[in-house]
C-alpha cells in the first residue's frame, strides 16, 4: 500500500512542478549557488545541464541529481572562450534538441586595491563574469529565438554597488546589469525573458573560508542579520525560470537580506 501511495504522491508532485520537462543550462554549477540551483531545478522537473571547469565537482552534482531519478548531464567548458561556449551549446542541441533556460551563474573574483590591481586580475574577472555571460547569452538567444521561448537569468551582485578592493568585480557585475536590460529589450519580441539576480552575502565554499571577524563585520551590516543559504538564491532562480514570472523582464532583483536598502 505504501508503494502505491508513494507513486501517487510522486505523480501529484509532477503536476505541480514549475519546470517540468524544461532543459536548463547552469554555468558554474559545480558548487555553491550553482549547485543549489541545479538541485532545485531538478526537483522542479527540469533536465539539467551542469557546466563547470572542475570535472570532479560537476560530476558530483550530476550524481546527486541522477541518484534521485532525475536527469542531469555534465558539459565542461570555459565560458570565456567563444569556441568552447559554441561547442557546449551545440552539444546541448544534439542531446536535447532545445534549450529553455539559461542561468549564467559562473563567476570569479580576484580582489586588489585598484592602484595595485594587475592587468591579469582585471582581465580574468571581466572575461569570466562579463564576457562569459555575454557569450552564453548570445548562444542561447539564437536557439531560444527560433523556439520563440526562453528564460535567461544573469548574475550580478551586491558588489555592483561598489566595494573596496573590487574594482574589477564591481565593473563586471555592473556590466551584467546593463547587459541584462539591453538583452531584455532585444529579446522581448521572441518571448525570451531576461532578468538578473544580485545576491548579497551568501554561504559558499569561498566565503566559508573568510576570517571570522570579517564574516561577523559583514553580518552586522545585514538587516536580517544573517547570510543567505545558497538555496535561497536558487529559489529566486526557480521563480524567474518558471511561467509564474512570465511578465517580468529586464529586472535586477537583489536577494541580499536588505543590505542594499541602506546603500
Amino acid at each position: 500500500m505504501g508503494g502505491y501511495d508513494d507513486k501517487k504522491k510522486e505523480l501529484m508532485r509532477g503536476d505541480e512542478m514549475k519546470l517540468k520537462d524544461k532543459v536548463a543550462l547552469i554555468t558554474g554549477a559545480g558548487s555553491g549557488i550553482g549547485e543549489a540551483t541545479a538541485l532545485r531545478f531538478a526537483e522542479e522537473g527540469a533536465k539539467v545541464v551542469i557546466n563547470d571547469v572542475v570535472e570532479e565537482n560537476a560530476n558530483s552534482v550530476a550524481e546527486k541529481i541522477n541518484s534521485k531519478g532525475k536527469e542531469a548531464i555534465v558539459l565542461l567548458a570555459d565560458i570565456s572562450s567563444k569556441e568552447e561556449v559554441d561547442r557546449m551549446f551545440h552539444e546541448i542541441m544534439d542531446i536535447f534538441e532545445k534549450l529553455d533556460i539559461l542561468v549564467n551563474n559562473a563567476g570569479i573574483n580576484k580582489d586588489a586595491f585598484a592602484k595595485k590591481m594587475t592587468e591579469e586580475q582585471w582581465d580574468a574577472v571581466i572575461n569570466i563574469n562579463l564576457k562569459g555571460t555575454f557569450l552564453c547569452c548570445q548562444a542561447a538567444m539564437k536557439i531560444m529565438g527560433e523556439q520563440k521561448y526562453g528564460r535567461i537569468i544573469n548574475t550580478s551582485s551586491i558588489g555592483a554597488l561598489g566595494n573596496m578592493g573590487q574594482a574589477n568585480y564591481a565593473a563586471s557585475k555592473c556590466g551584467v546589469i546593463g547587459l541584462t536590460k539591453t538583452l531584455a529589450l532585444e529579446c522581448a519580441r521572441y518571448n525570451i525573458n531576461v532578468n538578473c539576480v544580485a545576491p548579497g552575502a551568501t554561504k559558499t565554499p569561498m566565503t566559508i573560508k573568510m576570517p571570522k571577524e570579517i564574516f561577523d563585520m559583514i553580518t552586522d551590516k545585514i538587516p536580517l542579520n544573517r547570510w543567505a543559504e545558497p538555496k535561497e538564491i536558487a529559489n529566486m532562480h526557480v521563480f524567474l525560470a518558471s511561467d509564474e514570472a512570465s511578465y517580468i523582464t529586464g529586472q535586477v532583483i537583489f536577494v541580499d537580506g536588505g543590505i542594499s536598502v541602506g546603500i
